[in-house]
This record gives C-alpha cells, sequence and structure tokens, in this order.
C-alpha cells in the first residue's frame, strides 16, 4: 500500500483507475485544474484532491508532497501544431517535480507504435516522446504503451459506434485494412495497477505493450461492432485517397467526437500498432479478454446508463477550467449580453430542477428541434461537438458532464443549473436557470448569456435575436410547463396507489 498520484482524475483513464487503485488498498491523492469536476463521483470522500496543473510546479510540488509514485494520465488531444510542444513542457515540469519530491516511479500510458516507424503520425510520436521524457531524469518510469481502448464512453469505442450504428454503406479509407490489437478498458485499468509493482529494469524506464488477445484491422471490428449491435451486415466502399484530416472531418460530422478529437485517432490507426518487442506479459500474469467480449461488455454498459467516464467528460483542446465564468468578479471592461425570461409555476422547486436536469440528450430541448439539429449539424461543419454527444445519464446532471455541445457548469440543488457552451462561436455562452420559491409554486429565472469576441462577436449576437426570441421566449415555459405535468402525474398516481 502507498500514497499516489493520479493526474488526469477528471478524463476518461483517470476517473477509472481511481477506484482500482482504492480497492486495491492504495491512497490516493488526485491533481485536478478544477476539483469541483470530481464532487459527485461516488468515491471523492474517500482521496484527497489538491488544485493544480502538469504545467505549474508549485502545484505539482504541494501535490506530490509525500506520495510515493504518480500516475500520468494527461496529454493533448488538439490538432494545432503545437499540442507536442505544451506535452514536452508538461512532461519536462512534471518529471523535475517527481525528481525534487523523491518518488519512487511514475506510471505513464501511451500509445502502440514503433518507435523506428517513419510513418508513425504525430500524435504518436508526440506520446512516444512523453515518455522518453519522463524517463530522462532519476525516477524510474514505467510505460505502457496501448492502441485502441475498448469501453463505454471511451473516444475509440464511441468512434467505432457512431461510424457503424450511423453507416449502413460506409465509405472506408485505406486505415481500415491497417491491423491494430485492441483492449477492453478493465484490462487497461488492471495493468495500470499492477505496474506500481513492476521491478522497473536497470535503464530506469521499461516499456510493457498492452493489448488484447486478437489483432483485427478496423474494418473487422466496424464489422464485429455491427454483429454485437444487431445492426446487420454493413456494405463498405473503399475509397483510396481519403487523407487523415478528410477522414477526420468524415468522422466528425457523422460522430459525436469533435474533427480536432477525431483526427489523431485518425492518425494514430494509420500505423500499424499492435504488441511487439515489449509485452506485458511478460511481466505482468494477467489476460485480457477478447474484442467480441469488451465489445458486448461496452453495449450493455451504455444500454444500462452505467457509463462511469466517458470522453467527454475531459477539456476540449483550447478550454481550460481557468476560462472566465459570468459570476466572476474581473468582468470589467467587457460586456455581457443577456436574453432573460421568467415565468412562474405551480411546480415547487423540486420539480421544477428535475424536469432541468433532465434537458438534452434522448429528451431533447422542448422547442423547435429542428432549429437545434440544424445548429448542431453547423458546429459539426466548422468541426464542433454538434448535437450529437448527448449526456451520460437521462436524469441526473454533475459538474463536468456533457449535455449535448452544452458542459455542466453549476449544480446547486433546487436552486441553479448552469451550462457552458462547447460549440465553436466568436465568444463565450452559457444558458442558465435560476430557481426560487414563490408562494405555493417557483419561480424560474433563465438567462441566456454571450461575451462577444470582437466586432463579430456582437454582429453574431444580433443576428440571432430573432432566434433567441423563438427559441429561448419558449424553452422558460415549456419547461415550466413540464415540471408542473410532471408534478400533477406524480400526485395522480400516489392518489390511485
Amino acid at each position: 500500500m502507498s500514497t499516489v498520484l493520479v493526474t488526469g482524475a477528471t478524463g476518461y483513464i483517470g476517473g477509472r483507475v481511481v477506484p482500482e487503485l482504492l480497492r486495491a488498498g492504495h491512497t490516493v491523492r488526485c491533481l485536478a485544474r478544477t476539483p469541483a469536476k470530481l464532487d459527485d463521483e461516488p468515491w471523492r470522500d474517500r482521496v484527497e484532491v489538491v488544485r493544480g496543473d502538469v504545467t505549474d510546479a508549485a502545484s505539482l510540488a504541494t501535490a506530490m508532497e509525500g506520495a510515493d509514485a504518480a500516475y500520468y494520465l494527461v496529454h493533448s488531444m488538439g490538432g494545432d501544431v503545437d499540442f507536442s510542444a505544451r506535452d514536452r513542457e508538461a512532461a519536462t515540469t512534471f518529471r523535475q517535480a517527481a525528481a525534487e519530491a523523491g518518488l519512487s516511479r511514475i506510471v505513464y500510458l501511451g500509445g502502440l507504435g514503433r518507435d523506428d516507424d517513419p510513418t508513425l503520425s504525430r500524435h504518436l510520436g508526440s506520446r512516444h516522446e512523453v515518455g522518453r521524457v519522463l524517463a530522462d531524469g532519476p525516477v524510474p518510469v514505467v510505460e505502457l504503451r496501448a492502441a485502441v481502448i475498448i469501453g463505454s464512453g471511451s473516444a475509440s469505442f464511441e468512434m467505432l459506434r457512431y461510424l457503424v450504428e450511423v453507416l449502413p454503406v460506409m465509405v472506408t479509407p485505406r486505415w481500415v485494412h491497417n491491423r491494430c490489437q485492441p483492449i477492453a478498458i478493465r484490462d487497461v485499468l488492471a495493468y495500470l495497477v499492477a505496474a506500481l509493482d513492476v521491478e522497473v529494469g536497470p535503464s530506469g524506464h521499461d516499456v510493457l505493450e498492452i493489448g488484447g488477445p486478437d489483432v483485427l484491422t478496423y474494418l473487422d471490428m466496424m464489422r464485429t461492432y455491427g454483429e454485437v449491435a444487431g445492426l446487420g451486415k454493413r456494405r463498405v466502399l473503399p475509397v483510396p485517397l481519403l487523407s487523415p484530416k478528410l477522414s477526420s472531418l468524415w468522422v466528425g460530422l457523422v460522430t459525436p467526437l469533435p474533427s480536432d478529437l477525431a483526427r489523431p485517432l485518425v492518425e494514430s490507426l494509420i500505423n500499424e500498432v499492435v504488441v511487439g518487442d515489449h509485452p506485458a506479459s511478460a511481466v505482468i500474469d494477467h489476460q485480457p479478454m477478447p474484442f467480441r467480449e469488451a465489445v458486448e461488455l461496452a453495449v450493455q454498459r451504455v444500454a444500462e446508463l452505467q457509463v462511469t467516464t466517458s470522453w467527454s467528460d475531459a477539456d476540449l483542446p483550447g478550454r481550460t477550467p481557468a476560462d472566465p465564468m459570468p459570476t466572476d468578479p474581473d468582468w470589467a471592461g467587457g460586456s455581457l449580453l443577456c436574453d432573460e425570461q421568467s415565468v412562474r409555476t405551480d411546480a415547487p422547486p423540486n420539480a421544477l430542477f428535475r424536469t432541468i436536469s433532465g434537458i438534452g440528450g434522448s429528451r431533447g430541448w422542448y422547442v423547435t428541434p429542428i432549429l437545434w439539429s440544424l445548429r448542431g449539424w453547423a458546429d459539426k461543419v466548422v468541426g464542433g461537438v454538434g448535437l450529437r454527444r448527448g449526456r451520460r445519464n437521462p436524469d441526473i446532471l454533475g459538474i463536468g458532464d456533457a449535455v449535448d455541445f452544452w458542459r455542466v457548469e453549476a449544480v446547486e440543488p433546487d436552486q441553479r443549473i448552469r451550462l457552458r457552451a462547447e460549440m465553436r462561436l466568436p465568444g463565450e455562452a452559457w444558458l442558465e436557470w435560476d430557481i426560487a420559491p414563490d408562494g405555493d409554486g417557483s419561480r424560474l429565472t433563465q438567462r441566456a448569456i454571450f461575451y462577444p469576441r470582437g466586432l463579430f462577436g456582437r454582429v453574431y449576437w444580433y443576428t440571432l435575436i430573432p432566434f433567441h426570441a423563438l427559441i429561448f421566449g419558449q424553452l422558460a415555459q415549456r419547461l415550466a410547463d413540464a415540471a408542473l405535468a410532471g408534478q400533477l402525474t406524480t400526485r395522480e398516481n400516489s392518489t390511485m396507489s
């Protein structure tokens, strides 16, 4: 048992490895830029959370004090040219802090691919470089390398799922015929926990390649998913001249993943990513599950709403939790544009809060679904997340959850819900609901808030005022009506029972 620091605890992998470490008897400390994003985790009261960032040496020193080991589970997934420089800087800062804190080891999760492959993608090349940077110091490093991770909520699984479900006829580029070795998320977690006890070799840097028992092409994986999901046979039309950039734009249009996130995933599939000369099985006794079984389990978890973490939980490239909020005191010199609606309802505050908590996803947005759909498609066209991202749970909202092209920024039970827009905009936008008791009922105040960026931001806002009147003018009333209808139905059912 040891004290372990976990970076990236608000992300897909980090959020799942924490409970596994606790189950193994370790004391866990989490580093998070926004600690409030962990407030709703079932394991929150069993861990220590430190506010900080992997690029901030001072916060790392605080987080590493008294720790024995650390997990480095952060990386940039953006498509801009500076992502490798950001990763290099962060890894260097982390390595130096680990050395000063006297950690016994760093466990890092990177990507499969041969180091001597001249065609290695920028993304995989950067992942390998991070491993080398972390190991360029006195602290031993265990670097696990994985290819496609299959699990409910993973970016790779969501890309696979939506490509097969949305497209009965698939236009496939050449990379779908490359071999890869997918691995189930539960096996990744098992290897990560076991890596704490691996004896590191004399070089101080052990690379352990992990994968499932099946070596498949991406086309094989798509066909298997179609069979497991009961979607029938999918027709495939090969297109030899579809570049990675065009492929990522295509993926961005038909899946919930924004193009900036899809591109590094697609680029990674251009290379053959299979376990080679450094199998983890040589030092870790673990039998990973077959690909079909991993898909069956992931499909079951999605159907049962048992998605504990998701790719959408992580912050999008170019966005940081330190960005201003509309309640921050430093808006001096700026101008907020606001559409405010206020309605009264006989429904109590808890009923109104429950109704608003279920907005988006499969339930939709109550008014003008066509306009919401068009806005989602427009966002996808310019590389945004669109509306397909949905939400993790149809009834419960937690800080940091994704709701279509919004992110939950504030939740105060029976009082307030605030969403922050993550669609591509010439500014920053929020949608906020405040609930207050009003006699035997409650009053709902709804605000659509926009912080414009430059002249174009202001033109954007004023151009959309007619649509705001159509959408937001009705939305508050529809939510109030739905809350009252749900309350009356509950009363009737209670009376009948």
